[in-house]
């Protein structure tokens, strides 16, 4: 294979690059750009109390086992990204490793994800600031949610247009908000646990750590959970072209995104544990009647006066997230622009803030008309897209580890390193990716599975599969256009082209 810095250049408009504002972010606001997409108080407070109540008191060992083939799949991107340091990620290294075709469905699926999620950060967003604007009926009003949380996606829609200066320092303030309440519930935790005012005080047990005390269904079902909480950090891969040193700072962010993702879970957890238990009533973490906020009841007990911190922050937590949830996405339709794999309105750059405008607006366009309409039409399919959200991440994951194997195919036996690198760790984590993709939608098709049901299958795994096979169904559409002949017949994108990224 010819290696990327000698290949061919094939498109004269790649000595140039894409016009986007590079060498703006370094190795920390790359960073926390990484680690502010997980939304890790809200992801912590939405799931710890399921993980809990699949596994009891090992949920530490849990999110250990999750957090693994994460990494091993952020070791794939680090490898892509180092050769290949372009804002399309998993849609360019694809359609390099595998084709055109592949990379347009990972394109696809990475959008999907990103839609949807921001359906459910909009919604929690408005539900938190109204519990704490008022007694708590206007966030049971579905349009009084849609319309606030409407203009949430629309304020971080305008604050990712005016560039990703502004947006990393919004980020920087956001992400000093969350981990400011958490480390204050965690004291409070702490302190209530040694003065003996916890509510249930559990000592710190080596059986935390041992998978083999849960149940194997249990287990598995808590792994999922905790899995998806760690998505997102792939984020500053997305912002490759626009950091210093873009081979090799982003994917150094990435995993040291994971990492603070997993000392973060995991302390929490420990922290709330050794407060409030793991019992089934009470404030214990297993009692289902507040598994989907554990945070909610225990931010006043913990933190007395300053439990409205925590709640607040948790706001904030899926704000932030909003933000840089619409960076990847758009990004990654803007890069389908650039190798006309979509239109070329999806290739404009503002020439001021040097962000992709067209793409940036489209991506908060759709989340909101998204958002507004699945919220009016039916609250329960919009919850059910949202847990279907799994199935397009293992396909884009899973696919960007597969590539990392293929695309260096020459190289992966010549050395050590090679090896765990570019061909062992991404096999794991491409096979587990693929686990998860199978084990989620066998799980989905159970019509007991989310909240509604389509034909009498779960409609949680119609929406999934469903908005997955019409990713197949635009593409073949797009490939009828003339315009959409370059990308498909591999002039713009091919396994020995450069890409279009400044050098």
């Amino acid at each position: 294979m010819i290696a990327p810095e000698q290949a061919v250049l094939t498109n004269p408009e790649a000595a140039s690059g894409k016009g986007l504002a590079t060498g703006t972010l370094g190795i920390a606001g790359s960073t926390i750009i990484g680690l502010a997409s997980t939304a890790p108080l809200f992801s912590i407070a939405a799931t710890l109390g399921y993980v809990v109540y699949a596994v009891g008191a090992q949920a530490p060992i849990a999110f250990i086992i999750a957090f693994v083939p994460m990494m091993f799949t952020a070791f794939a991107y680090r490898e892509l990204n180092s050769a290949l340091p372009d804002c399309g990620t998993v849609f360019t290294w694809a359609a390099k490793a595998f084709g055109p075709r592949t990379g347009w469905f990972s394109g696809w699926a990475l959008a999907v994800a990103g839609i949807f999620v921001m359906a459910n950060l909009a919604d929690i967003t408005a539900i938190y600031i109204l519990h704490l604007v008022g007694d708590g009926s206007l966030a049971g009003n579905r349009v009084v949610v849609v319309v606030l949380g409407s203009a949430t996606i629309a304020i971080m829609t305008y604050v990712s247009m005016r560039g990703v200066e502004l947006g990393e320092k919004v980020q920087t303030v956001l992400l000093v908000i969350q981990y400011a309440a958490m480390a204050a519930f965690i004291v409070g935790c702490l302190i209530g646990y040694f003065n003996g005012t916890a509510p249930n005080p559990t000592p710190v047990s080596l059986d935390w750590f041992n998978p083999m005390l849960a149940s194997g269904s249990g287990m598995v079902q808590a792994i999922m959970l905790a899995l998806f909480i760690y998505w997102g950090w792939d984020t500053c891969l997305a912002l490759t072209e626009e950091t210093k040193d873009p081979k090799k700072t982003p994917g150094r962010a990435a995993l040291l995104s994971t990492v603070l993702l997993l000392i973060t879970y995991v302390g929490i957890t420990m922290a709330v544990m050794m407060y409030a238990g793991v019992g089934e009533e009470g404030v214990g973490l297993a009692n289902p009647e507040h598994a989907d906020d554990v945070f909610s009841g225990l931010a006043s007990m913990a933190m007395g006066p300053l439990g409205w911190f925590l709640i607040i922050s948790v706001a904030i937590s899926a704000l932030s997230s909003s933000q840089t949830t619409i960076l990847p996405t758009a990004r990654g339709t803007f890069a389908m622009g650039i190798y006309k794999a979509l239109p070329a309105r999806f290739a404009k750059v503002s020439e001021k803030s040097q962000t992709p405008t067209f793409s940036t607006l489209l991506m908060g366009i759709i989340s909101i008309a998204y958002f507004a309409g699945m919220s009016l039409v039916s609250n329960n399919l919009m919850q059910d897209s949202i847990l279907s959200i799994g199935l397009a991440i293992t396909v884009f994951y899973g696919i960007a580890s597969f590539a990392c194997i293929w695309y260096f195919r020459d190289s992966l036996f010549t050395s050590r390193r090679n090896f765990l690198y570019r061909f062992l760790f991404p096999l794991l984590g491409g096979v587990f990716m693929a686990w998860a993709f199978i084990q989620s939608a066998i799980d989905m098709i159970d019509p007991d599975y989310g909240f509604s049901t389509i034909g009498g299958i779960g409609s949680t795994f119609v929406i999934g599969i469903g908005s997955l096979a019409l990713g197949v169904v635009a593409m073949f559409l797009w490939s009828l256009f003339p315009e959409s002949k370059p990308y498909f017949e591999r002039e713009t994108i091919n396994k020995d082209s450069r890409i279009l990224a400044p050098e």
